[in-house]
Formats: C-alpha cells, structure tokens, sequence
C-alpha cells in the first residue's frame, strides 16, 4: 500500500504532499524533511529505491523516487508493493502530468495545484493503484475539464 506521496523541487520545498496514513502535522513535517534529506543525498547513478525512514516506520517501508529536472516524486509504500510496479507508476504521473500540461514544471503543480491532485486521484485513492493506463487518465482529465467549462458558461 502506498503510504504517501511527496513532491518537492531541489531546495525541499514541498509541491504536492498527500499522506495515506494519519499522521500529525508536526510529524508530517519531519517526514518530508528527513525524505528529502535522504533522497536528494543520493548519486544520480545509485538505484531509486531506499528503506525509509526511522519516522515513517523504518525497514518495512520503502522510498521509491525519480528525479526529473528540478522536482523528486517520492511514493512511500510498505513492503507489499513492488518497487519496479511503482518506478513505473511514477513514470506514467510524470508523463500524464506532461500530456496534461504540455511540458510539466514546477509553476505548473503551484499554479494548477487543483487540476494536480485530481489526476493524482485518477492514479492512487486511499493509497491504492486505480489506473495506470495514461490514456485512461488523461480522457477522465479532458471529461473533468470540459465539465467545468460547461458551468463556467451556466454561471455566465
């Protein structure tokens, strides 16, 4: 199961942050902290998996994270997922979140943090997978956007 998923850029400043797994918001801080602090230490050519952190509940959960450009994906999972499973989960979020906003960056989760979470729950709801099919996930995104056009006109 996924327990979180954290988005920050190269200075660890948090984009997109939902955990799965109650957790007080002092405690949540620290979380993403001491992610970031053992994600971004690692070598670009080191493999993309880490045991988590003592906060997140140590050897049983894992960091599995890419980095692309100036943002870290890192999905906190317990040890049923499969870390390959969720690299590629990852992989098709980056590239739906490209399709949907033409070239993704970090203005982008800031500015349209709305539209982010929503194709973040087209992907992961309650910490389980929904949908990895990116075509899938952009068509529900095209529904939702041509729906709320259509109030925008009612509302006018």
């Amino acid at each position: 199961m996924i327990k979180a998923i954290l988005i920050f850029n190269n200075h660890g400043k948090p984009r997109l942050i939902r955990f799965y797994q109650y957790f007080a918001e002092d405690m949540q801080q620290q979380i993403i902290r001491e992610t970031f602090h053992l994600v971004s230490k690692r070598d670009d050519n080191v493999c993309n998996f880490l045991e988590g952190g003592s906060l997140i509940g140590g050897s049983d959960y894992k960091l599995i994270y890419r980095h692309y450009a100036t943002l870290y994906f890192v999905f906190c999972v317990d040890s049923s997922e499969s870390e390959l499973g969720i690299l590629d989960l990852i992989q098709v979020f980056v590239e739906t979140l490209d399709k949907c906003f033409e070239n993704v960056c970090e203005l982008d989760l800031i500015f349209h943090m709305d539209k982010v979470h929503y194709i973040l729950q087209e992907v992961v709801m309650g910490g389980m997978v929904l949908e990895t099919n990116m075509n899938e996930i952009v068509a529900q995104v095209e529904v939702q956007n041509r729906m709320e056009k259509s109030e925008l006109c009612n509302q006018n």
